[in-house]
């Protein structure tokens, strides 16, 4: 690093046009191990944005992005950004239907989409459909979009992930993004040098922020591999010496499972970063043993633009001594965080309430839904959903959902409770807690748990393992072994799957 203070752009593809001005040699994306350099990426965009623009797509028309991990999704969001349209991202693991669905709300113009997902795409209500094995025939542009997006524009809408209910698309603006970008580049201290790997699936804020707007704004290098993989990501991290990522807690959770990984050089992998699910302490400990590294903590959701709260790097974020629960980071530049009452009053420190959030990375709303932006953003703050506390030292903790309480004969039981006792065991890899119905209780607790490999454990074993660590109200009175738990794309667990079995 120079030293000298970074420039301010109004926009990440403000930020990516000064980069290719000054660095257009410079590597920005790796095609699992294939180099791509700016000015490259910069001419494949322009010509897909040429090849938009005679499709017909206008400023402030929707393109959706229906793509894996891979170089078009970044070519695809760029070209849509240099002609004033709005990316729409689409997960490629939505079935037909919801697919149709989601293209629908959006109105959108233009899909891109990958060969073979051609099944998927039956029905969809856009106009064209442009194909990911032509993009590389496309023919070169004449030369790049003059078109310069406004801040307050809305740049990408990224649907929630529907975990508790219809998903709904957030319009999240280019103030929003580079706002966001900016928050890891700092919180984070990345630089040129840097190499960041993209575990995140790039139709998810995540892969949006921390690692497409990410690296455009900073310059360093992408590492792309279509889907993830453990033991392909453990190979990447030691052959590129990637520094820098964001994933669910389910990820490093594989990470750690992955027979190679001990026998991996992963010594680079300093600024590893776990957020979209709750991480235990036990989990972080044993990231930590791994890689010799802490593992840090972010937060933040669709409605933020990804990060609202954030570990310093090399800080290690504490643990609540009443929850358990690891904190979560604490408010990011510009950004105010307070827990709520049900009156919507600021709670105290160490009371348990509604984690709210206002700053510039929350969405002025939801596309097409006035009634439900206004009720998700009363004046402009976010209410999350989310319910946590704050310590007198401006530590947040996320405890749980709020629709996942359970109630189990008049006493509340968080699931957080229960799933992180439970990851002390030694033989259990995932589990997801939720409420089941009981005629005489109301409700009781029953985990699903999945082992890890070669592991055993009994049913009888961790009621009484959990019943050691918990009050006899919380300890899950069932549990059932499952190969896999469901999640969203993004890798949160699917509770709600979950409680409908």
């Amino acid at each position: 690093m120079t030293g000298e203070p970074a420039p301010l752009h109004a926009t990440v593809l403000e930020a990516f046009r000064a980069r290719v001005a000054v660095r257009p040699a410079a590597v920005l994306l790796r095609d699992v191990d294939a180099p791509i350099t700016v000015a490259e990426v910069d001419a494949r965009s322009d010509s897909l944005a040429v090849e938009l623009a005679a499709r017909g797509v206008q400023p402030g028309d929707r393109v959706a992005l229906h793509l894996q991990n891979d170089p078009e999704y970044v070519y695809g969001l760029l070209a849509t950004w240099k002609l004033g349209a709005i990316a729409v991202a689409c997960s490629p693991m939505l079935a037909a239907r919801e697919l149709r669905t989601q293209l629908g709300d959006a109105g959108a113009r233009v899909l891109i989409t990958r060969d073979d997902l051609a099944a998927d795409i039956t029905g969809t209500p856009v106009e064209e459909v442009l194909w990911s094995s032509s993009l590389a025939g496309l023919p070169p542009a004449t030369g790049p979009a003059a078109l310069v997006p406004r801040p307050g524009d809305v740049a990408v809408l990224t649907y929630t992930s529907g975990t508790t209910g219809p998903a709904k698309g957030a319009m999240n603006t280019h103030a929003n993004v580079v706002h966001g970008a900016r928050v890891y580049r700092d919180f984070a201290r990345l630089d040129e040098d840097d190499v960041i790997l993209g575990i995140a699936p790039l139709f998810h804020v995540t892969g949006l922020v921390a690692h497409i707007a990410l690296a455009l704004l900073v310059g360093c290098e992408l590492l792309l591999a279509h889907r993830f993989d453990a033991a392909e990501t453990c190979r990447l991290i030691e052959a590129h010496g990637a520094t820098f990522t964001v994933a669910a807690s389910t990820a490093y959770t594989a990470l750690l499972n992955e027979p190679s990984a001990s026998e991996r050089n992963l010594s680079t992998f300093v600024k590893a970063y776990s957020g979209g699910a709750p991480l235990s302490p036990a989990g972080a400990a044993a990231w930590e043993g791994l890689t010799g590294s802490p593992l840090h903590t972010v937060y933040g959701l669709t409605e933020t633009t990804s990060p609202s709260h954030m570990t310093p790097l090399g800080e290690r974020p504490p643990v609540d001594p009443g929850t358990g629960a690891l904190a979560v980071g604490v408010p990011v530049t510009a950004t105010d965080s307070r827990i709520v009452g049900e009156d919507g009053a600021t709670l105290a420190p160490g009371l348990t309430g509604e984690i709210a959030i206002r700053g510039p990375q929350v969405v002025p709303g939801y596309w097409g839904r006035p009634e439900e932006s206004a009720a998700a953003l009363p004046d402009g703050e976010l209410r999350t959903g989310d319910v946590g506390l704050v310590d007198a030292d401006g530590w947040f903790y996320v405890v749980d959902r709020i629709k996942d309480l359970i109630n189990a004969s008049g006493f509340k039981v968080w699931p957080r409770d229960v799933e992180d006792a439970l990851y002390e065991h030694p033989a259990v890899r995932e589990v997801a807690v939720v409420g089941v119905p009981d005629d005489y209780r109301g409700e009781t607790v029953k985990a699903y748990v999945s082992l890890k490999a070669g592991a055993t454990a009994g049913e009888a074993e961790l009621i009484a393992f959990a019943r050691e660590r918990l009050a006899a109200y919380k300890a899950p009175r069932a549990i059932a072994f499952v190969d896999e738990l469901p999640k969203t794309a993004s890798g949160k667990i699917l509770r709600r799957e979950l409680r409908a079995r």
